[in-house]
């Protein structure tokens, strides 16, 4: 398998991989592949990364640009993660994750947030922190300070989510 930068041509297989990750999922709201195209048409899909086994995506993950009320650096969401159900639990998104946040510190960011389950999440470093807000999401919210203080106050991710 291999994690690489997505390409125009991976754009229709991202779309299924994400459609069919999400409706055996019970998390998410089955528009994840909206917002995934809706971060590259507004020019904010930071990173996005696919995991490709031969010619097929199996995988892929996001990363965008949030805002924070009181934070230094440029801070990043995570989202949404996929991977093909026929390929879950075989280390594809964990492989997708730490390239992802690699990239993004290797970039200079000051952290990550996410919104998922704190289980899976945590063994990446991230961590619920009560100074963050998210919404209705608080328990899900969690972050990665890969340089400088915590952030704290509301998390905006793109206008995208909202959807």
């Amino acid at each position: 398998m291999q994690i690489r930068p997505e390409r125009f041509e991976d754009h229709a297989a991202i779309r299924a991989v994400t459609t069919a990750a999400f409706q055996s999922s019970p998390y998410g709201h089955n528009g994840e592949a909206d917002i995934v195209e809706a971060l590259r048409a507004a020019g904010v899909l930071e990173v996005s990364l696919v995991a490709a086994e031969a010619a097929d995506v199996v995988g892929h993950a996001a990363w965008s640009p949030v805002r924070i009320d009181v934070a230094e650096g440029d801070w990043f969401g995570l989202g949404p993660v996929s991977v093909a159900p026929a390929w879950q639990g075989r280390g594809v998104g964990q492989a997708l994750v730490r390239e992802g946040l690699r990239m993004i510190e290797a970039q200079g960011a000051a952290g990550c947030v996410v919104v998922g389950d704190p289980g899976y999440y945590g063994r990446f470093g991230f961590e619920t922190d009560p100074a963050l807000r998210y919404g209705e999401a608080p328990a899900y919210l969690q972050r990665l300070i890969l340089r400088g203080p915590a952030p704290r106050g509301e998390v905006r991710y793109h206008a995208a989510f909202d959807g």
